[in-house]
């Protein structure tokens, strides 16, 4: 039987997946268009993109009025 907490780390682990995918066909993009465009709750959408930023997959930038991000060139 899963437990509550790994139902919780799967869910961040589906949303990581989510927005892995977003940002390979639209990258690069603010946050607050990621989080707005990806459907899930934004704090999970948040807490995916920890999960890649972790695994060292994705990469920030500056820009003109919030941060962009993207994934990292391999």
């Amino acid at each position: 039987m899963t437990t509550i907490v790994g139902q919780q780390v799967e869910s961040v682990g589906v949303v990581a997946g989510l927005v892995w995918e977003y940002l390979h066909d639209h990258e690069p993009v603010t946050l607050s268009k990621l989080a707005r465009d990806i459907d899930a709750p934004r704090d999970l959408v948040m807490q995916g993109l920890g999960w890649l930023a972790c695994e060292r997959k994705i990469a920030f930038h500056p820009g003109e009025n919030s941060k962009l991000v993207s994934l990292k060139d391999l």
